[in-house]
């Protein structure tokens, strides 16, 4: 038997004994922290959508889709099959813009005055008005037979599902007479079943008419369209006559006011002696208008003379413009004055200033230079003179306007009636030209029998139904169904508040996931499934086995307790599991069944229960008389012994405890199948007491309230909790297909292991027997 010490050497939990036998408990940081901290850190992408986990809501729901779908589709199916049928006929029509423009004065109703928009629109209007119907209805004469010309025939799957079931009535022996009916009545039949329907992008629209009788409809669309053009006809005609009318009287009268307002404005101009080139100007308004041209070019040639003369004034010597000295002598002479100056300055290297030809070169150039002088002056004083003749013609030119100006103020003064008269005359003037031209429109239109509406195609009778459309309605109810089958599964899913999935584990539970096992087949046990070590189920609890290595800083922790919420969730199969994994590590291992409630570690053994934990903790027996050897190394099991009245009487005493240091000498690692948490106090004094607890979960079936409850009760205890197994997990149930990610654990075939299939391998366990 080793110590503690040689088990913490296996990287195991130490197993610390305090005084009075209790064990210490063990600080560390657990992975349900991290994860903690890690969720904490990344709460604010839990808000977002994920696509994933909604397809696996449908998959996992699928057959309640399918059949919500197939009802919908099945019941549209049987819909349709008693619904009338309805058959559609079709009129094309061509509507143009109307180009004659009546009138648009004084109240009278414009032709043409509205845009293509609100043409057209009131063109559908029309067509579905009332007048069209009662027009229509009276021209077919549907009140003859009292409707027995529109009657829907019936459909004849109603007829056969109605005598299926009892509910077809039997027809009348006798039938009365048809009583005629007013035509107008029956409007309504023809609006009801009336479709406008504009095609976009022309000036057509097309007329459909739905009636179960197909004569019928296409009677009646060829009706309308024949209506409407001659109501539109009638239209126009009627309002050419009533507009020529009008504008006759208007004309006469408009006349007269003319050459009343003609007279008028002669004769006050006779009075007042105004003199008008045309209609809107004068002769002293015109004289004005030319005077003010002549005084703005007097101006611009005085301010141009001006500004030469100002740079002639400050100009020295040459440096007059150049524009100046292009057409005087100055250049010439300058050009002369520079010959005679070189030939002074080379002949001055031979003579001297004195010399007579030397004096005459110098008085030639004086008289040059003179000469240059006085051009420059002329120049300037021809400057100055322009100046002055442009600044003498604006002065005489501005005193003129002044006289004009003040000839037109006198004449604006009594000009305002003549000009209030002369406006009346233009609008007198304008209004009857206006309406002569109407008039001779009306004239031109009054004798045409033309129409801006034409028959394109007329309807046929429609060889097949409109309606019910078979393809159409199934599809609608097959999106339906899908629909109202997709809505169901998620109201169901939401409903369903289970730990379905390995990532409900840590999103509601908030637990560390340290293993999924997969759902067996119905054929097949746990033990079978643990004989072939390379099974899913097999390889499921070697991960969980891995995990739990990982779960404390100091390894798998020596004393390990496995509990869940409520029985049947695995706890059991989960305990043996991972004792036999950690017996094929090389360790040491006691499994103790704790369940003193309804123990099951001895069934599966096939071992006797007559002594066990419970005679040890009542001290009828020694440990080691309560240890069974199993024929493999290093693996024990401890059975509950016979059931206690007072089980959770005997986990809370100090023998337990006891217990448990003593196996921790003599074991590598113990493992406790302890009973289901609620309801129990037992699973949370055992968890108080082990160094870690292990938590398992069935998928499907604990309830999240559940689970949480059992997380406080641990907790509660200041139980070590190391994380959860999910266990009876079936992946394509749960929605996430065959072999999704980690959790494909039903697939039998591993990386690693080829394409041939898996063989048995004989159990090392032998159970003795009892």
């Amino acid at each position: 038997m080793q110590d503690a010490n040689h088990s913490a050497g296996r990287g195991n939990l130490p197993v610390h004994v305090a005084s009075g036998g209790a064990l210490a408990p063990v600080v560390a940081v657990t992975p349900s922290t991290v994860l903690a901290e890690l969720r904490q850190s990344e709460s604010p992408g839990e808000d977002e959508i994920n696509l994933l986990d909604y397809w696996r809501v449908l998959v996992k729901r699928r057959w309640a889709v399918i059949g919500l779908t197939l009802i919908a589709v099945f019941a549209t199916f049987v819909n349709t099959l008693l619904t009338t049928p309805i058959f559609r006929a079709s009129t094309t029509i061509q509507i143009d813009r109307e180009t004659l423009n009546v009138v648009n004065v004084e109240g009278v109703n414009a032709g043409g005055g509205t845009n293509d928009w609100e043409f057209y629109e009131t063109q559908y209007q029309l067509l579905r008005s009332r007048s069209l119907a009662e027009r229509v209805a009276s021209q077919l004469q549907l009140g003859s037979d009292g409707g027995k010309s529109w009657s829907e025939p019936g459909s004849p799957w109603r007829a056969l599902f109605g005598s299926l079931f009892g509910g077809a009535k039997p027809a009348a022996k006798t039938a009365k007479p048809a009583q005629p009916v007013d035509d107008r009545l029956f409007a309504g039949v023809i609006a009801g079943g009336l479709v406008v329907e504009p095609i976009r992008e022309s000036r057509l629209v097309a007329l459909h008419y739905d009636s179960p009788n197909p004569e019928f409809a296409a009677r009646v669309a060829n009706a309308v369209a024949e209506a409407f053009i001659a109501t539109n006809l009638e239209r126009r005609f009627g309002a050419s006559s009533y507009a020529k009318d009008y504008l006759e009287d208007r004309l006469a009268q408009l006349k007269q006011k003319l050459e009343d307002s003609e007279r008028e404005l002669i004769a006050f101009a006779q009075k007042e002696q105004i003199l008008a080139i045309d209609n809107n100007q004068t002769l002293i308004s015109q004289n004005l208008t030319e005077l003010n041209a002549a005084v703005s070019g007097a101006q611009g040639a005085r301010i141009r003379a001006e500004a030469r003369w100002r740079q002639a004034q400050v100009s020295i010597g040459t440096a007059l413009p150049a524009e100046m000295l292009e057409n005087s002598a100055i250049r010439a002479l300058q050009a002369q004055r520079g010959v005679l100056q070189s030939s002074y300055q080379e002949k001055l290297r031979l003579y001297k200033p004195e010399y007579p030809e030397m004096k005459q070169l110098q008085a030639q150039m004086t008289e040059i230079d003179r000469q240059i002088a006085a051009e420059l002056n002329n120049i300037k004083a021809t400057v100055k003179a322009e100046y002055d003749s442009a600044l003498t013609q604006e002065t005489l030119l501005r005193e003129q306007m002044t006289l004009l100006k003040t000839e037109t103020l006198d004449l604006q003064d009594r000009s305002i009636d003549y000009n209030i008269l002369q406006r009346e005359v233009a609008t007198n003037r304008e209004l009857y030209d206006g309406l002569l031209q109407r008039y001779k429109e009306v004239g031109v239109a009054g004798g045409v029998t033309s129409n801006n509406i034409s028959v394109v195609d007329r309807a046929q009778v429609p060889g097949g139904a409109y309606k019910p459309n078979m393809r159409r309605n199934l599809m609608s109810g097959l999106m339906f169904g899908l629909l109202l089958g997709i809505l169901l599964a998620l109201l169901l899913e939401y409903l369903d508040d289970t730990v379905k999935s390995p990532d409900d584990i840590e999103k509601k539970l908030h637990l560390v996931q340290l293993g999924v096992i997969p759902k067996l087949g119905k054929d097949t046990t746990p033990a079978e499934a643990l004989v072939d070590v390379r099974s899913g189920f097999a390889e499921a609890y070697r991960s969980v086995r891995t995990a739990l290595q990982f779960s404390t800083e100091s390894g798998v922790p020596s004393v390990l307790v496995v509990t869940s919420t409520q029985p049947g969730e695995g706890k059991s199969t989960t305990a043996k599991s991972l004792a036999r994994n950690f017996a094929l590590l090389g360790k040491r291992v006691l499994l103790i069944d704790a369940d003193l409630r309804n123990p099951s570690l001895h069934r599966s053994f096939d071992l006797d229960n007559s002594m066990g934990l419970s005679n040890c903790l009542s001290g009828a027996a020694k440990p080691g008389q309560c240890i069974h050897r199993i024929e493999q190394a290093g693996l024990s099991v401890m059975l509950s012994g016979p059931l206690p009245p007072n089980p959770a009487e005997l986990l809370a005493g100090p023998r337990m405890i006891s217990l448990l240091a003593q196996a921790a000498e003599r074991f590598d690692q113990i493992v406790i199948d302890a009973p289901p948490v609620l309801g129990l106090a037992d699973s949370a004094i055992l968890g108080n007491i082990a160094k870690g607890t292990l938590l398992v979960v069935e998928a499907g079936k604990t309830r999240v309230g559940a689970a949480r409850t059992t997380i406080k009760r641990l907790m509660g205890a200041r139980a070590r909790l190391l994380g959860a197994v999910l266990t009876k997990f079936d992946a394509k149930v749960a929605g996430y297909g065959y072999g999704y990610g980690s959790y494909g654990y039903n697939s039998y075939q591993y990386y690693g292991y080829g394409k041939e299939a898996p063989k048995k391998i004989a159990s090392p366990i032998r159970t003795p027997g009892k």
